[in-house]
């Protein structure tokens, strides 16, 4: 019988062992104005006023990272690196607490969230044998708000960059409230450590935390002529333009009282009655941007109070946003009060008053938006219905890029919720999401709407050949991407009620017109003959089932399961059953499956079989 590698007695000892050490001389309490001066001292200044610092590790160690403690929280399936990590965990535990004795650290305290039900006090504790590692918890503690007496619970986390970088490591205790990181001095372990906990603790309460942006959007709603109120919620991984659709204006007429107010950018706690508690008051942003496209957060990064890391800052102070020669990975602190836009010559902040989101109650409808970035066949927007939303909560998939990565390019990526922080089965995340949702769709008829958004483009060809053992991938033909005007125009179309849409090739609802102009340019026919549609529906929907499976056996419910298998069959039915009908493409042969896959009515004598 093979030795288990989990050892959970050991872990709680080691917890037992640590906590009185975290009282000890060594370590000093401070708070932000403490650590201000000693960060900057460290840092290079802008024209603007602000600082900016280096990392020597400029991206977050999730392949190194590991869960420890019972079956309930641990890695479902840890690859052959993380289980040597957790087989050598009991000699690591034993240089932590000789460190914890030893080296100089410094504690602050932080609560992430306002509100009256669920705000985690965070505990950091940062190694000062380098004092350049004041920045660390300068930065992070300016993410989060000044502690109060409101409801906790407490977590802790512990940062060692001096451990050696072959020791590099991120230790998760789950059901401790423990985060460690070691041999790493990126500042985004410390942002996620917390939030990661904060998400499992607040599933354990009913709530469930979600990998997403909010916002409010007040629109003219075009039958009624009416101001609506919409609470939006934003699914999107990295580098699918989440931050940059939960700040951006979508070309609202504010004249008519049309506006967006930005609630939060990354982790949210999802509630029974479709209200959002927020996390953060300083947003950790990619800092990649175009000013003329994304004017909120260039003024907020622009601002003297920005906290920038791994951005390249000329010798004069400038700021060069698209330079990554140095690091792909800028980043900078933000705050919600310097998201401005400009109106009639001045800067109008566009946050929203609270971190929060109210309920549906409060609302005149709530949009769950799944953001992706693929490049053949996908529609630019797609309306989904509760159980699409869940199966797109389920995939949560983009696809790697030929510019970031030619090797994986066009391949597709896959994590829940686009939420890689997941502790535990990913299956009762999706069960939970869904239990929350169907209620919400049940009790608010007609107020609560799935969307689908392709932020990437159409067109795209990569031919795939074997060479020498070898897969080598050409870009034969470039993807038409998305015009940015044309995805706000989207998004504030369907606020506004004025966009149409048709049962399409994914056995979904794709647009078809944008506020009154047709889309025909972006016809999917233009691109791509049948065989080659075949093709990557083919493709898409093989990835879609052994990602199923694969969430499946972690303990899906039968009624997701029953949804996706019904969802598979645009395989089956793509180039064998077609109808005629017309159109805003003009007339056209379209896939379906059967005649009652047709919502809205045809005139009699339209159907043909073939």
């Amino acid at each position: 019988m093979a030795k288990p590698i989990y050892n959970t007695e050991l872990y709680k000892k080691f917890y037992e062992q640590l906590i009185p050490l975290l009282k000890g001389p060594n370590i000093k309490n401070v708070d932000l104005d403490w650590l201000e001066p000693r960060a900057r001292e460290f840092g290079t200044k802008t024209k603007y006023g602000s600082y900016g610092w280096r990392s020597f590790v400029s991206n977050r160690l999730a392949a190194k990272t590991v869960y420890l403690g019972s079956e309930y929280v641990q890695l479902p399936n840890p690859d052959e690196n993380q289980k040597q990590l957790i087989e050598r965990v009991p000699d690591q535990l034993e240089k932590i607490l000789h460190y914890m004795k030893t080296l100089p650290f410094y504690h602050i305290r932080r609560q992430m969230g306002d509100n009256d039900i669920f705000n985690p006090i965070c505990e950091l504790y940062v190694c000062t044998a380098d004092p350049k590692n004041y920045r660390i918890g300068y930065m992070w503690g300016n993410t989060l708000l000044k502690p109060t007496s409101r409801p906790g619970p407490n977590l802790i986390m512990i940062h060692i960059p001096e451990e050696h970088q072959m020791r590099q490591q991120i230790l998760t205790f789950p059901e401790y409230n423990l985060n460690i990181a070691l041999g790493t001095d990126y500042m985004g372990e410390d942002k996620k450590g917390f939030l990661r906990q904060a998400m499992f603790l607040a599933d354990e309460q009913g709530m469930l935390g979600l990998h997403a942006g909010t916002k409010l959007v007040t629109a003219m709603d075009a039958k009624t002529g009416k101001l609506k109120r919409y609470g939006i919620f934003l699914f999107g991984m990295t580098a699918t333009g989440k931050s940059t659709w939960s700040c951006h204006q979508l070309g609202l007429d504010h004249t008519r009282g049309e506006k967006t107010e930005v609630a939060q950018d990354d982790i949210v706690f999802l509630r029974k009655d479709g209200s959002a508690l927020g996390t953060e008051n300083g947003f950790y942003v990619k800092t990649d941007i175009v000013p003329e496209q994304q004017e909120a957060m260039y003024y907020a990064l622009t601002d003297k109070t920005a906290l920038l890391e791994n951005v390249m800052i000329n010798y004069d102070g400038e700021i060069q946003f698209l330079d990554e020669s140095l690091c792909a990975n800028g980043r900078a602190i933000v705050f919600r009060d310097k998201l401005r836009v400009k109106r009639d010559g001045k800067l109008i902040g566009i946050s929203s008053k609270s971190i929060n989101l109210p309920s549906l109650d409060e609302l005149d409808g709530l949009i769950f938006a799944f953001i992706t970035r693929r490049n053949t066949i996908m529609p630019f927007a797609q309306e989904l219905t509760a159980e699409q939303g869940v199966l797109a909560y389920l995939w949560g998939e983009s696809t790697h890029s030929f510019a970031t990565n030619p090797a994986k390019a066009g391949e597709s990526v896959r994590i829940v919720g686009t939420d890689d922080f997941i502790i535990g089965s990913r299956a009762r995340k999706v069960n939970r999401f869904y239990d929350i949702v169907m209620e919400l769709t049940s009790k608010y008829p007609n107020k609560v709407k799935f969307m689908m958004y392709n932020t990437g483009g159409m067109g795209e060809i990569i031919d795939v050949k074997e060479e020498g053992g070898k897969i080598k991938k050409t870009l034969v033909r470039k993807t038409n991407r998305v015009p940015l005007e044309l995805m706000a125009a989207i998004q504030r179309g369907d606020l506004r009620g004025t966009n149409k849409y048709e049962l399409g090739i994914l056995g979904t609802k794709s647009i078809v017109s944008c506020e009154g102009k047709t889309l025909s340019e972006w016809d999917v026919y233009k691109f791509y003959n049948e065989e080659q549609i075949g093709n990557y529906i083919r493709d898409l929907v093989d990835g879609r089932r052994k990602w199923t499976e694969e969430i499946a056996s972690e303990g899906l419910k039968q009624e997701i399961i029953n949804a996706a298998e019904k969802a598979f069959a645009i395989e089956r039915t793509y180039g064998k059953k077609y109808v005629y009908v017309p159109s805003a493409y003009g007339e056209r042969e379209v896939v379906v499956e059967s005649e009652e896959q047709f919502t809205r009515p045809r005139k009699p004598g339209s159907w043909r079989w073939r």
